[in-house]
Protein backbone atom coordinates (compact mmCIF):
# COMPACT_ATOMS: atom_id res chain seq x y z
CA UNK A 1 0.00 0.00 0.00
CA UNK A 2 0.93 3.75 -0.61
CA UNK A 3 2.62 5.81 2.65
CA UNK A 4 0.64 8.22 1.46
CA UNK A 5 -2.73 8.93 3.23
CA UNK A 6 -5.69 8.56 0.77
CA UNK A 7 -7.26 12.16 -0.90
CA UNK A 8 -11.03 12.03 0.01
CA UNK A 9 -12.35 13.83 -2.43
CA UNK A 10 -15.86 13.88 -4.03
CA UNK A 11 -16.18 13.98 -7.95
CA UNK A 12 -18.76 16.10 -9.67
CA UNK A 13 -19.84 18.77 -7.07
CA UNK A 14 -16.23 19.74 -6.03
CA UNK A 15 -17.36 23.47 -6.39
CA UNK A 16 -20.74 23.47 -4.39
CA UNK A 17 -18.84 20.85 -2.00
CA UNK A 18 -16.77 23.78 -1.58
CA UNK A 19 -19.08 26.76 -1.17
CA UNK A 20 -20.78 24.00 1.80
CA UNK A 21 -17.68 23.43 3.95
CA UNK A 22 -16.85 26.68 3.90
CA UNK A 23 -20.35 27.91 5.51
CA UNK A 24 -20.90 25.16 8.11
CA UNK A 25 -17.08 24.30 8.69
CA UNK A 26 -17.00 25.85 11.64
CA UNK A 27 -20.40 25.17 12.97
CA UNK A 28 -21.19 22.77 15.93
CA UNK A 29 -25.05 21.73 16.63
CA UNK A 30 -26.34 20.92 19.82
CA UNK A 31 -29.29 18.89 20.24
CA UNK A 32 -30.53 18.55 23.46
CA UNK A 33 -31.45 14.56 24.16
CA UNK A 34 -32.38 13.13 27.93
CA UNK A 35 -32.52 9.11 27.05
CA UNK A 36 -31.01 6.69 24.44
CA UNK A 37 -34.38 6.02 23.46
CA UNK A 38 -34.39 9.45 21.17
CA UNK A 39 -30.84 9.48 20.19
CA UNK A 40 -32.11 8.66 16.37
CA UNK A 41 -34.05 11.68 16.38
CA UNK A 42 -31.62 13.62 17.78
CA UNK A 43 -28.78 12.67 15.84
CA UNK A 44 -30.59 13.30 12.84
CA UNK A 45 -31.50 17.12 14.18
CA UNK A 46 -27.98 17.62 14.61
CA UNK A 47 -27.04 16.42 11.20
CA UNK A 48 -29.56 18.38 9.54
CA UNK A 49 -28.62 21.55 10.69
CA UNK A 50 -25.55 21.35 9.26
CA UNK A 51 -26.54 19.99 5.88
CA UNK A 52 -27.00 16.82 6.31
CA UNK A 53 -24.72 13.38 5.35
CA UNK A 54 -25.43 13.91 1.49
CA UNK A 55 -22.60 16.57 1.20
CA UNK A 56 -20.20 14.71 2.65
CA UNK A 57 -20.96 11.02 1.17
CA UNK A 58 -21.21 9.91 -2.19
CA UNK A 59 -22.94 6.86 -3.23
CA UNK A 60 -20.78 3.83 -3.06
CA UNK A 61 -18.67 5.50 -0.48
CA UNK A 62 -17.10 3.58 2.21
CA UNK A 63 -17.54 5.49 5.33
CA UNK A 64 -15.26 4.46 7.97
CA UNK A 65 -17.21 5.43 11.67
CA UNK A 66 -14.41 5.37 14.28
CA UNK A 67 -16.34 5.18 17.89
CA UNK A 68 -14.45 5.34 20.88
CA UNK A 69 -14.24 1.26 21.98
CA UNK A 70 -11.66 1.81 24.61
CA UNK A 71 -11.91 -1.36 26.73
CA UNK A 72 -14.65 -4.05 27.34
CA UNK A 73 -17.28 -2.00 29.37
CA UNK A 74 -20.83 -2.55 28.76
CA UNK A 75 -22.57 0.75 27.70
CA UNK A 76 -23.95 1.84 30.87
CA UNK A 77 -20.56 2.72 32.21
CA UNK A 78 -19.96 5.32 29.44
CA UNK A 79 -16.87 4.24 28.44
CA UNK A 80 -17.29 3.71 25.20
CA UNK A 81 -20.02 5.46 22.67
CA UNK A 82 -23.41 3.90 23.36
CA UNK A 83 -24.75 1.21 20.86
CA UNK A 84 -27.40 3.04 19.78
CA UNK A 85 -24.96 6.30 18.58
CA UNK A 86 -23.53 3.65 16.41
CA UNK A 87 -26.58 1.99 14.88
CA UNK A 88 -28.09 5.34 14.24
CA UNK A 89 -25.13 6.57 12.26
CA UNK A 90 -24.91 2.97 10.63
CA UNK A 91 -28.12 3.70 9.33
CA UNK A 92 -27.38 7.16 8.41
CA UNK A 93 -25.11 6.28 6.27
CA UNK A 94 -26.58 4.15 4.35
CA UNK A 95 -29.69 6.28 3.72
CA UNK A 96 -26.95 8.89 2.00
CA UNK A 97 -25.76 6.06 -0.48
CA UNK A 98 -22.53 4.97 1.90
CA UNK A 99 -21.63 1.51 3.05
CA UNK A 100 -20.89 2.25 6.62
CA UNK A 101 -17.56 0.09 8.69
CA UNK A 102 -17.00 0.63 12.17
CA UNK A 103 -13.71 0.24 13.81
CA UNK A 104 -11.39 0.62 16.24
CA UNK A 105 -8.81 -0.65 18.45
CA UNK A 106 -8.85 -1.11 22.34
CA UNK A 107 -6.16 0.78 24.44
CA UNK A 108 -5.29 -2.23 26.82
CA UNK A 109 -2.04 -4.10 26.49
CA UNK A 110 -3.99 -7.65 25.76
CA UNK A 111 -4.47 -9.52 22.57
CA UNK A 112 -8.36 -9.96 21.72
CA UNK A 113 -8.83 -6.56 23.94
CA UNK A 114 -10.58 -5.13 21.02
CA UNK A 115 -12.39 -8.12 20.00
CA UNK A 116 -13.50 -8.72 23.52
CA UNK A 117 -14.12 -4.70 23.35
CA UNK A 118 -16.44 -4.87 20.29
CA UNK A 119 -18.59 -7.75 21.95
CA UNK A 120 -18.84 -5.97 25.36
CA UNK A 121 -19.59 -2.67 24.74
CA UNK A 122 -22.47 -4.29 22.44
CA UNK A 123 -21.08 -1.88 19.35
CA UNK A 124 -20.22 -5.11 17.26
CA UNK A 125 -24.12 -6.28 17.38
CA UNK A 126 -25.58 -2.97 17.06
CA UNK A 127 -23.16 -2.44 13.84
CA UNK A 128 -24.17 -5.95 12.34
CA UNK A 129 -27.62 -5.26 12.98
CA UNK A 130 -27.33 -2.23 11.27
CA UNK A 131 -26.04 -3.43 8.26
CA UNK A 132 -22.49 -2.25 8.73
CA UNK A 133 -18.99 -4.30 8.57
CA UNK A 134 -17.39 -4.82 11.74
CA UNK A 135 -13.33 -4.38 11.80
CA UNK A 136 -11.02 -4.55 14.32
CA UNK A 137 -7.90 -2.36 13.95
CA UNK A 138 -5.56 -4.85 16.11
CA UNK A 139 -5.80 -7.14 13.83
CA UNK A 140 -6.61 -5.28 10.51
CA UNK A 141 -2.91 -4.52 9.69
CA UNK A 142 -1.14 -1.24 9.76
CA UNK A 143 1.21 1.18 6.91
CA UNK A 144 3.44 3.70 8.24
CA UNK A 145 2.36 7.00 6.94
CA UNK A 146 4.39 9.94 7.01
CA UNK A 147 3.30 13.26 9.01
CA UNK A 148 2.89 16.04 7.13
CA UNK A 149 4.33 19.19 8.50
CA UNK A 150 5.10 16.80 12.03
CA UNK A 151 5.28 18.64 15.60
CA UNK A 152 6.57 14.99 17.39
CA UNK A 153 6.56 12.25 14.88
CA UNK A 154 7.63 12.17 10.96
CA UNK A 155 6.11 8.80 10.15
CA UNK A 156 3.40 7.06 12.55
CA UNK A 157 1.66 3.67 11.74
CA UNK A 158 -2.01 3.65 10.77
CA UNK A 159 -4.83 1.08 10.91
CA UNK A 160 -5.61 0.23 7.01
CA UNK A 161 -9.24 0.70 7.23
CA UNK A 162 -8.80 3.97 8.12
CA UNK A 163 -6.78 5.11 4.85
CA UNK A 164 -8.63 2.74 2.82
CA UNK A 165 -11.77 4.79 3.60
CA UNK A 166 -13.32 7.46 0.97
CA UNK A 167 -15.55 8.93 4.47
CA UNK A 168 -14.04 8.98 7.97
CA UNK A 169 -16.53 10.26 10.92
CA UNK A 170 -15.58 10.42 14.33
CA UNK A 171 -18.05 9.31 16.74
CA UNK A 172 -16.50 10.12 20.27
CA UNK A 173 -17.96 9.70 24.16
CA UNK A 174 -17.60 13.22 25.59
CA UNK A 175 -15.28 12.07 28.92
CA UNK A 176 -13.02 13.71 31.18
CA UNK A 177 -9.39 12.33 30.26
CA UNK A 178 -6.41 12.19 33.09
CA UNK A 179 -3.90 13.67 30.71
CA UNK A 180 -5.80 15.94 28.25
CA UNK A 181 -8.33 16.69 31.06
CA UNK A 182 -11.05 16.46 28.40
CA UNK A 183 -11.26 13.45 25.37
CA UNK A 184 -13.33 13.96 22.43
CA UNK A 185 -13.51 14.10 18.38
CA UNK A 186 -10.00 14.66 17.70
CA UNK A 187 -8.37 12.49 20.65
CA UNK A 188 -10.16 9.72 18.86
CA UNK A 189 -8.01 8.91 16.73
CA UNK A 190 -5.70 7.55 18.73
CA UNK A 191 -7.33 4.64 18.60
CA UNK A 192 -5.80 4.22 14.89
CA UNK A 193 -1.75 3.71 16.29
CA UNK A 194 -0.77 0.32 17.24
CA UNK A 195 0.03 -0.54 20.54
CA UNK A 196 3.69 0.05 20.49
CA UNK A 197 3.06 3.80 19.33
CA UNK A 198 0.96 5.11 22.11
CA UNK A 199 3.44 3.68 24.38
CA UNK A 200 6.06 6.07 22.68
CA UNK A 201 3.62 9.21 22.66
CA UNK A 202 2.29 8.23 26.66
CA UNK A 203 6.34 8.59 27.49
CA UNK A 204 6.73 11.81 26.07
CA UNK A 205 6.41 12.85 29.57
CA UNK A 206 4.76 16.08 29.31
CA UNK A 207 0.59 16.85 28.07
CA UNK A 208 1.49 19.41 25.51
CA UNK A 209 4.14 17.45 24.09
CA UNK A 210 1.05 14.35 23.85
CA UNK A 211 -1.24 16.94 22.56
CA UNK A 212 0.98 17.54 19.50
CA UNK A 213 1.80 14.11 19.01
CA UNK A 214 -2.32 13.03 18.54
CA UNK A 215 -2.29 16.29 16.54
CA UNK A 216 0.05 14.13 14.22
CA UNK A 217 -2.25 11.48 14.12
CA UNK A 218 -5.23 13.90 13.51
CA UNK A 219 -3.03 15.55 10.42
CA UNK A 220 -3.10 12.30 8.61
CA UNK A 221 -6.48 11.22 9.23
CA UNK A 222 -8.73 14.58 9.14
CA UNK A 223 -12.27 13.48 9.92
CA UNK A 224 -15.24 14.81 7.56
CA UNK A 225 -17.88 14.35 10.00
CA UNK A 226 -18.00 14.00 13.73
CA UNK A 227 -21.35 12.87 15.75
CA UNK A 228 -20.27 12.91 19.59
CA UNK A 229 -22.52 10.78 22.07
CA UNK A 230 -23.00 13.51 25.14
CA UNK A 231 -26.14 11.78 26.15
CA UNK A 232 -24.28 10.14 29.31
CA UNK A 233 -20.53 11.35 29.70
CA UNK A 234 -18.26 10.38 31.84
CA UNK A 235 -16.47 12.81 34.82
CA UNK A 236 -13.61 12.51 37.22
CA UNK A 237 -11.19 9.78 36.80
CA UNK A 238 -11.61 9.23 32.96
CA UNK A 239 -11.72 8.18 30.57
CA UNK A 240 -12.14 4.77 31.57
CA UNK A 241 -12.43 5.05 35.59
CA UNK A 242 -14.82 7.71 35.93
CA UNK A 243 -18.67 8.51 36.71
CA UNK A 244 -21.20 8.58 34.43
CA UNK A 245 -23.16 11.60 34.64
CA UNK A 246 -26.21 12.82 32.37
CA UNK A 247 -25.08 15.59 30.27
CA UNK A 248 -28.16 15.39 27.73
CA UNK A 249 -26.85 16.23 24.47
CA UNK A 250 -25.82 15.08 20.77
CA UNK A 251 -23.16 17.60 19.58
CA UNK A 252 -22.31 17.58 15.68
CA UNK A 253 -19.41 19.20 13.46
CA UNK A 254 -17.65 19.20 10.47
CA UNK A 255 -15.06 20.27 11.63
CA UNK A 256 -13.47 18.51 15.32
CA UNK A 257 -11.47 20.44 16.38
CA UNK A 258 -14.29 22.54 16.43
CA UNK A 259 -16.68 20.16 18.16
CA UNK A 260 -13.91 19.75 20.59
CA UNK A 261 -13.57 23.33 21.62
CA UNK A 262 -17.67 23.76 22.14
CA UNK A 263 -18.06 20.61 24.44
CA UNK A 264 -14.78 21.49 26.51
CA UNK A 265 -16.19 24.91 27.09
CA UNK A 266 -19.55 22.81 27.90
CA UNK A 267 -18.83 21.03 30.68
CA UNK A 268 -16.59 23.61 31.99
CA UNK A 269 -12.85 23.57 30.74
CA UNK A 270 -10.94 26.43 29.04
CA UNK A 271 -10.90 24.48 25.46
CA UNK A 272 -7.68 26.20 24.76
CA UNK A 273 -6.06 24.56 27.53
CA UNK A 274 -7.19 21.20 26.35
CA UNK A 275 -3.74 19.68 25.21
CA UNK A 276 -5.29 17.98 22.29
CA UNK A 277 -6.85 21.02 20.94
CA UNK A 278 -3.83 22.88 21.43
CA UNK A 279 -1.74 20.51 19.03
CA UNK A 280 -4.42 20.80 16.35
CA UNK A 281 -4.58 24.83 16.53
CA UNK A 282 -1.01 24.86 16.21
CA UNK A 283 -1.00 23.13 12.75
CA UNK A 284 -3.21 25.20 11.20
CA UNK A 285 -6.56 23.13 12.07
CA UNK A 286 -9.80 24.20 13.66
CA UNK A 287 -10.93 27.70 14.10
CA UNK A 288 -10.73 28.99 17.89
CA UNK A 289 -14.82 30.59 17.24
CA UNK A 290 -16.78 28.37 16.11
CA UNK A 291 -20.49 29.07 16.13
CA UNK A 292 -23.47 26.95 17.47
CA UNK A 293 -26.83 25.99 16.21
CA UNK A 294 -29.69 24.55 17.78
CA UNK A 295 -29.72 25.21 21.22
CA UNK A 296 -27.93 27.67 22.55
CA UNK A 297 -24.33 26.79 24.34
CA UNK A 298 -25.53 28.29 27.53
CA UNK A 299 -28.55 26.05 28.25
CA UNK A 300 -26.69 22.70 27.88
CA UNK A 301 -24.11 23.84 30.35
CA UNK A 302 -22.95 21.47 32.59
CA UNK A 303 -20.23 21.55 34.93
CA UNK A 304 -18.09 18.33 35.07
CA UNK A 305 -15.57 17.03 37.56
CA UNK A 306 -12.21 17.22 36.58
CA UNK A 307 -10.09 14.41 36.63
CA UNK A 308 -7.62 14.13 40.25
CA UNK A 309 -4.92 12.08 37.95
CA UNK A 310 -2.34 13.25 35.06
CA UNK A 311 1.07 13.17 34.12
CA UNK A 312 3.23 11.58 36.28
CA UNK A 313 5.78 13.65 38.07
CA UNK A 314 8.98 11.79 37.37
CA UNK A 315 11.44 12.94 35.13
CA UNK A 316 10.68 11.19 31.30
CA UNK A 317 14.09 9.51 31.44
CA UNK A 318 12.97 7.28 34.19
CA UNK A 319 9.56 6.45 32.90
CA UNK A 320 11.01 5.52 29.45
CA UNK A 321 13.60 3.30 31.76
CA UNK A 322 10.98 1.67 33.48
CA UNK A 323 9.24 0.94 30.48
CA UNK A 324 11.74 -1.55 28.95
CA UNK A 325 10.53 -3.59 32.42
CA UNK A 326 7.09 -3.67 31.12
CA UNK A 327 7.03 -5.62 27.57
CA UNK A 328 4.52 -7.87 25.61
CA UNK A 329 5.76 -9.06 22.68
CA UNK A 330 4.91 -12.08 20.38
CA UNK A 331 7.43 -15.14 19.85
CA UNK A 332 6.67 -17.77 17.48
CA UNK A 333 6.42 -21.73 19.20
CA UNK A 334 9.00 -23.55 16.91
CA UNK A 335 7.77 -26.64 17.39
CA UNK A 336 4.33 -26.23 16.43
CA UNK A 337 5.47 -23.43 13.22
CA UNK A 338 5.10 -25.28 10.37
CA UNK A 339 6.30 -22.97 7.84
CA UNK A 340 3.52 -21.68 6.39
CA UNK A 341 4.60 -18.32 6.43
CA UNK A 342 1.29 -16.53 7.10
CA UNK A 343 2.96 -14.61 9.54
CA UNK A 344 5.71 -13.64 7.62
CA UNK A 345 3.50 -12.06 4.33
CA UNK A 346 0.92 -10.47 6.82
CA UNK A 347 3.55 -8.63 9.41
CA UNK A 348 3.24 -4.85 8.17
CA UNK A 349 6.40 -3.43 9.81
CA UNK A 350 8.27 -6.38 8.35
CA UNK A 351 8.98 -7.57 12.20
CA UNK A 352 8.40 -11.08 10.93
CA UNK A 353 12.00 -12.15 10.17
CA UNK A 354 12.85 -15.37 7.80
CA UNK A 355 15.81 -17.20 8.75
CA UNK A 356 18.55 -19.05 6.64
CA UNK A 357 16.61 -22.69 8.15
CA UNK A 358 13.55 -21.44 6.60
CA UNK A 359 12.42 -20.57 10.11
CA UNK A 360 10.57 -17.45 11.30
CA UNK A 361 11.53 -14.90 14.41
CA UNK A 362 10.00 -12.01 15.31
CA UNK A 363 11.84 -8.70 15.86
CA UNK A 364 11.34 -6.94 19.31
CA UNK A 365 12.73 -3.89 17.93
CA UNK A 366 10.37 -3.54 14.48
CA UNK A 367 7.29 -5.17 16.44
CA UNK A 368 4.43 -2.70 16.92
CA UNK A 369 2.00 -4.91 19.33
CA UNK A 370 -0.42 -5.55 15.98
CA UNK A 371 -0.87 -9.32 16.81
CA UNK A 372 -1.76 -9.83 13.26
CA UNK A 373 1.35 -12.94 13.29
CA UNK A 374 -1.32 -14.30 16.05
CA UNK A 375 -4.48 -13.99 14.85
CA UNK A 376 -3.45 -15.35 11.36
CA UNK A 377 -1.11 -18.29 12.16
CA UNK A 378 -3.20 -21.56 11.61
CA UNK A 379 -1.47 -23.35 13.99
CA UNK A 380 -1.65 -21.32 16.79
CA UNK A 381 2.10 -20.95 17.32
CA UNK A 382 2.37 -17.60 17.77
CA UNK A 383 2.67 -17.25 21.61
CA UNK A 384 2.37 -13.68 24.09
CA UNK A 385 5.80 -13.20 25.99
CA UNK A 386 5.59 -10.66 29.28
CA UNK A 387 7.70 -9.74 31.38
CA UNK A 388 7.05 -9.95 35.24
CA UNK A 389 5.86 -6.28 35.16
CA UNK A 390 3.50 -6.65 32.25
CA UNK A 391 2.15 -10.05 33.71
CA UNK A 392 1.07 -7.99 37.14
CA UNK A 393 -0.71 -5.27 35.28
CA UNK A 394 -2.40 -7.60 32.89
CA UNK A 395 -3.17 -10.36 35.18
CA UNK A 396 -7.08 -8.84 35.51
CA UNK A 397 -9.61 -9.76 32.87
Amino acid sequence: MDNKPKQRTQTGKEFNNYLYSFSVMNKVSIIPCSDYSNAKEAIARAIDLLGGLENVIDPGDSVLLKPNILAASPPETATTTHPTVVAAMCEFVTSAGGKPVVGDGAGISRPGATAKALKVSEIEEAALKAGARVVNFETAGFTLVEVPEPLQFRKLYIANPVLEADVVISLPKLKTHELTYYTGAVKNFFGTLPLKCRKETHLLGKRDLFGEAVADVYSIIRPDFAVMDGIVGMEGNGPSHGKPVNSGVILASRDCVSLDIVAAEMIGFDPLKIPTTAGALKKGFGNQCPVVVGTPLKEVKKKFKPSSGGVSTAPPFLKRSLGKYYTIYPRINQRKCTHCAACYNNCSPRAVEMLEDGSFRVNQEKCILCYCCRELCPNDAVEIKKSLLASLLTARK
